[in-house]
């Protein structure tokens, strides 16, 4: 290589006549690959670089668009990025919408309409801005039989389908924040996802019940926004479910779960107020159990069994919380990990509640020949009552190797407390425990 030479103050320096662009040699798939993690203006950006890079950023297949960046003609921008005939497949298309006079119905059909012939996968709408029940999601375009596997629309929508929709492929449905214009309209939406395996509903209204009926679903996860006074129905069918997920369900008419005998695991968070309901009824299947309710708000069925339940965890805020665990203790023989978590930490769960611990009859039989680990994050040690289960708990698990008991942080300037805190722990510690083997550590930090 011709080489010059610079002199300087140290003398003579090398300097190469020739900068090598090494990034450009790069074999075409590892640049797309490295170009699919930037933003897409930066990509498009990329094409003044060289001859090279023209129009190596057509052939990028994942792309988001901003309206941040073209507030006068971003569909307009989005459909002329998208219509390029060297592109064959969109693998992934996401749009923010920041601004709500730049995200009119027609602008989303034409911008996804081009991206479906691109056989797009995976399509995501975000709406960033506060004007509610604002019908942006064309209901022409669920009508087409296209490719698409993904699909998560979030922000101020209405969805209205008045006849079913095809997405034939799609796999994954997440909607977060929208509303439906009637209960049809979800039905419409579900029964044209045959193979819907994973779907997320995060529901605002409009709807009196909710049915979910999907034969291949797998995942769900149901968070309604609760609206005092709100009162509404919930019907799940899905045989092939495997996880639930249910949080704030609240002044519900009824809940039933109508067929879902394949559960493994499932989350029920505060659901409370629910007339007629056979929720803990169809969890019988499950082996790992998550819980935050009350049993004063919620019915338990007479009689039944956790048999496949190995993993229980349990808030420790829901009232009479004590007494919904003594019950699923009795009704699952398998038990093997117990935890409890105190999720929202208030300083005055004592004065609120006021519950009195009932202990059981009989030692559960998960206790006397199963259960190996108990945990419990938040341990509030200055309550009579949590002492008293922790205390029953360590008495009458014969098989317990491990247990660790984590308290809330105290100030290192509260002399007092640290020392109370340290006697109750100690005197937990020196309690007879059934288990030989029980590895007993207690987790007290403190503020600086």
């Amino acid at each position: 290589m011709e080489q010059h030479h610079k002199i300087g103050g140290e003398g003579l320096i090398n300097v190469d006549a020739v900068i090598e662009d090494r990034i450009s040699e790069l074999p075409e798939d590892l640049l797309l690959h490295i170009l699919s993690s930037l933003p897409t203006e930066d990509v498009i950006a990329t094409s003044v670089l060289s001859k090279r890079w023209r129009s190596l950023w057509k052939l990028v297949p994942k792309l988001e668009f901003d309206s941040e960046y073209h507030k006068s003609n971003f569909s307009e921008h989005v459909c002329r990025s998208l219509n390029l005939p060297e592109a064959l497949v969109l693998e992934s298309l996401h749009l923010i919408f920041k601004y709500w006079h730049h995200a009119s119905e027609s602008d989303v059909a034409m911008c996804v309409g081009i991206a479906f012939e691109r056989h797009l996968r995976k399509l995501v709408l975000d709406y960033e801005f506060q004007k509610q029940g604002l019908e942006i999601f064309p209901s022409v375009l669920c009508s087409f039989n296209n490719r698409l596997e993904t699909l998560e629309p979030s922000g101020s929508m209405v969805l209205d389908l008045p006849s079913p929709a095809c997405f034939k492929f799609l796999r994954k449905l997440y909607l977060y924040g929208i509303d439906f214009e009637n209960d049809k309209s979800v039905c419409n939406l579900l029964c044209g996802c045959p193979s819907l395996e994973d779907l997320i509903m995060h529901r605002c209204g409009n709807v009196e019940t909710l049915t979910v009926a999907v034969p291949s679903l797998q995942r769900l996860t149901i968070d309604d926004m609760y609206t005092e006074g709100d009162k509404r129905g919930y019907v799940i069918n899905a045989p092939s479910l495997k996880y639930l997920n249910l949080e704030g369900i609240c002044t519900s008419e009824f809940f039933l779960i109508e067929n879902a005998p394949e559960l493994v695991e499932a989350m029920i968070n505060v659901v409370s107020e629910i007339t007629n309901e056979n929720i803990l009824e169809t969890l019988t299947s499950v082996i790992r159990l998550s819980l935050d309710l009350s049993p004063l708000m919620i019915k338990y069925p007479t009689g039944i069994k956790f048999n496949q339940l190995l993993c229980l965890e349990l808030s420790t805020y829901a009232k009479e919380w004590w007494n919904l665990l003594s019950l699923i203790l009795d009704s699952s023989p398998k038990l093997q990990i117990l935890e409890l978590i105190d999720t929202y930490n208030f300083c005055d769960k004592a004065s609120s509640f006021g519950w009195k611990l009932n202990q059981p009859k009989y030692v559960p039989e998960c206790l006397l020949f199963h259960l190996e680990t108990f945990l419990w994050t938040g341990y509030r040690w200055e309550l009579g009552d949590e002492r008293e289960v922790a205390t029953y708990i360590l008495k009458n698990a014969r098989r317990l190797k491990k247990a660790t008991l984590s308290t809330n942080p105290i100030e290192s300037r509260e002399l007092e407390e640290l020392r109370k805190r340290r006697e109750m722990l100690n005197e937990l510690a020196n309690v007879a425990r059934a288990s030989d083997s029980c590895n007993l550590v207690c987790e007290a930090d403190t503020y600086s």
